[in-house]
């Protein structure tokens, strides 16, 4: 089933997250960086756009072959659908329609979910906010995969089959590992979205209805646009636990390859994120950062030194005694000048190996 994954525990650290550091220390030296963090009047045009265009196609190929509904759903409909995901990741972030106006946040979210065909920016905003105020965090950083991901998928093969179905550990996990009880919203979001397929069904047929949920799942599965789930906080150099990726996927995506200026400043939309770097290009240029996702994915399920437990993970302050008494060999190691431990291997002058560089 191809190598064995290499590591055998998370990479634990004692430091805090280290965004919010940044983030005082870069306002206090670019006040300026203030003025960038203001909704994109564009943003919404766009999504209402791709919104409108995905219902076009549902009428388009509502009779058309199997092949070709599969086809599109893949190479089109995917890269929308996945696209819109991230839109409502810009909206979880109240960027669509600024901070004041929360609601009018929620509901524009309803509405970039509805070609996706499930319910999520609702239940994607509960738990993706705690991935931002406790990143890494043992209990409540639902974007790092579970016990069982990490010790079950640990070879080529699975690790292969761990990308393939990311979609449905993305989605599944934050029940198991960190279950918040529903609330109003989340039913709202159901009652306008399961309601709406149904329409689509009626009205369109299963072909159109199909073109749009199998869209949603190629697309964040082994799909081009998927590799920034892996780019974005899995460890590929020792010591660095949030990357970015400058190349031209980010047109698609509103701009989330500038990951780690994201967690430097979530208030700040994508459409700005590049004014960032640019404002203050030394907390950046000597980062390490990725060149492809496509290339991400493969060194991800190729590479024996990288897999699920490739993550940074942070003890609660409410950690058990287990939890606490961790075999100290590991957990002191060596501590480079961030306060990571590390394990074998180490950054090659500040440059992802084979996969990314500065």
């Amino acid at each position: 089933m191809g190598a064995k994954v290499t590591k055998a525990d998370f990479e634990w650290v004692y430091t805090e997250e280290p965004h919010a550091t940044r983030r005082k220390e870069m306002l206090a030296k670019y006040p300026e960086l203030k003025k960038l963090m203001r909704p994109d009047p564009m943003f919404k045009i766009y999504v209402a756009m791709m919104v409108l265009l995905q219902f076009v196609v549902c009428y388009a190929i509502k009779d058309q072959s199997w092949s070709l509904i599969l086809i599109l759903a893949y190479t089109f409909g995917g890269v929308i659908n996945h696209s819109l995901t991230l839109a409502v990741h810009e909206i979880a972030h109240n960027l669509a329609f600024g901070h004041s106006r929360p609601m009018m946040n929620r509901v524009f979210g309803f509405f970039a979910n509805l070609p996706i065909g499930i319910p999520m920016s609702i239940s994607f905003k509960k738990y993706h906010l705690d991935h931002h105020r406790y990143q890494g965090d043992d209990k409540k950083d639902v974007d790092i995969p579970s016990r069982f991901e990490t010790m079950f998928f640990n070879c080529t093969l699975l690790k292969f089959v761990w990308v393939l179905m990311n979609p449905w550990f993305y989605s599944l996990r934050p029940f198991f590992i960190n279950p918040k009880p529903m609330n109003t919203l989340e039913i709202v979001n159901m009652a306008i979205q399961f309601p709406f397929d149904f329409l689509l069904y009626y009205l369109l047929g299963f072909k159109a209805l199909a073109y749009l949920i199998i869209g949603s799942f190629m697309g964040t599965s082994l799909h081009p646009m998927a590799g920034h789930f892996i780019s974005e906080h899995y460890m590929f150099v020792k010591g660095y636990e949030t990357y970015s990726y400058y190349g031209p996927l980010n047109w698609l995506t509103w701009n989330v390859g500038y990951h780690t200026e994201h967690h430097d400043f979530p208030s700040i939309p994508g459409s700005n994120l590049p004014k960032v770097r640019k404002i203050a290009p030394e907390y950046y240029d000597n980062l390490p950062c990725h060149d492809s996702w496509v290339k991400v994915m493969w060194d991800f399920i190729f590479n024996p030194e990288i897999g699920p437990y490739s993550r940074v993970k942070r003890l609660r302050p409410d950690a058990t005694e287990e939890q606490t008494s961790l075999d100290q060999s590991e957990v002191n190691g060596v501590i480079n000048g961030n306060g990571v431990h590390m394990g074998n291997g180490s950054a090659q002058n500040g440059v992802l190996n084979g996969s990314a560089g500065k």
